[in-house]
């Protein structure tokens, strides 16, 4: 086996591990470990069996498992007011122009987030090259006024390099501030020089940010338009994590913006029509508050992957939105 044939193979391996986790239904996804801190954190969301947010749960409502281990959770009881810092990262290249009307309102959609002053959104713009375009700030004018002046870019969709870049400033904001990325882009990376998908997933743990993927099909979108609004959502089906070496990196392939959102346990959505665009963006400004913020101390963990379960005691017709697995990471001496 040649020097670049190992190479490719550590580095599937590594993915796959990220990638390797029970999967249940919606409720499990990825989430990483500091070892610095020694706390496994786990954002929350409960939903019941017509789709409403459930609310007034308490730490003792919930079962957290950690390799088939039981145990001691705590609730942030201050997660729902706590600050956010927001990145929103929107593709222009390629044929992205072409979901810019669908979008059109975006800047109000934002303002729930910087309500009371507890929200800083930035802006980020990427075609073949990534830049920022608003520094953060909680002025929902200045947001406005820079989304309405977005101008359409090159044939690029360097949408790894955006989620590096945006992971990165996002890592210069206060501890204590949550921190998400909202990515508006297509399903395929076109382009990306600049970050290793290695690289980025590994700081999107050690950042702790949860990534919101809203993304269209070009195409399919043009299909609309010339049909008047009939159109059938495209589809990909969830990664097979329990798959051979490979299926890993053919994840990211396939779905850039999906695998990084299942990797941070937040949430991707498709959306081909303005009031589809809408509508998840309200679900995406009522979920960044509506999760419970749940957190436990593991004793000795050891390195590497660790699986995780999280439920409700009492489920009836409540689902739990969480991830299911952290990467521990040894602690050096």
């Amino acid at each position: 086996m040649g020097w670049a044939q190992c190479k490719l193979k550590r580095a599937c391996i590594f993915l796959l591990l990220l990638f390797a986790l029970p999967f249940s239904g919606a409720s499990s996804q990825d989430t990483t470990f500091h070892s610095q801190s020694n706390v496994v954190v786990i954002p929350a969301l409960v939903k019941s069996a017509k789709g409403d947010v459930v609310y007034g749960l308490e730490a003792k409502d919930f079962l957290v498992e950690d390799d088939g281990v039981e145990q001691v959770v705590h609730l942030d009881e201050a997660a729902e007011g706590s600050p956010v810092s927001l990145v929103v990262a929107i593709q222009r290249g390629r044929r992205a122009n072409y979901e810019f009307p669908r979008m059109r309102g975006l800047g109000a959609m934002l303002d729930p987030m910087l309500e009371a002053g507890l929200g800083k959104v930035a802006i980020v713009e990427f075609d073949s090259h990534v830049e920022l375009v608003q520094n953060f700030t909680g002025n929902s004018e200045r947001i406005a006024g820079t989304l309405r002046e977005l101008q359409p870019g090159d044939g690029g969709a360097a949408i790894v390099d955006a989620v590096d870049y945006s992971v990165k400033l996002l890592e210069k904001v206060p501890k204590e501030r949550q921190r998400v990325l909202l990515l508006i882009s297509e399903t395929r990376d076109h382009g990306s020089h600049e970050a290793k998908v290695e690289d980025v997933v590994v700081a999107i743990g050690q950042s702790n940010t949860a990534v919101y993927a809203l993304a269209f099909s070009p195409s399919r979108s043009n299909v609309l338009d010339t049909m008047r609004g009939n159109n059938t959502n495209e589809m990909h089906p969830s990664p097979d994590l329990l798959a051979p070496l490979f299926m890993a990196a053919e994840a990211i392939k396939k779905n850039t913006p999906k695998a990084v959102a299942s990797m941070t346990g937040g949430e991707y959505e498709l959306f081909a029509t303005g009031k589809g665009f809408e509508a998840r963006m309200i679900d995406f400004t009522n979920h960044v508050h509506s999760r419970y913020l749940l957190s436990f101390e593991p004793k000795g963990p050891h390195a590497g992957l660790h699986r995780l379960r999280v439920q409700l005691r009492d489920p009836a017709d409540k689902i739990v939105l969480a991830r299911g697995s952290y990467w521990a990471v040894g602690t050096e001496k």
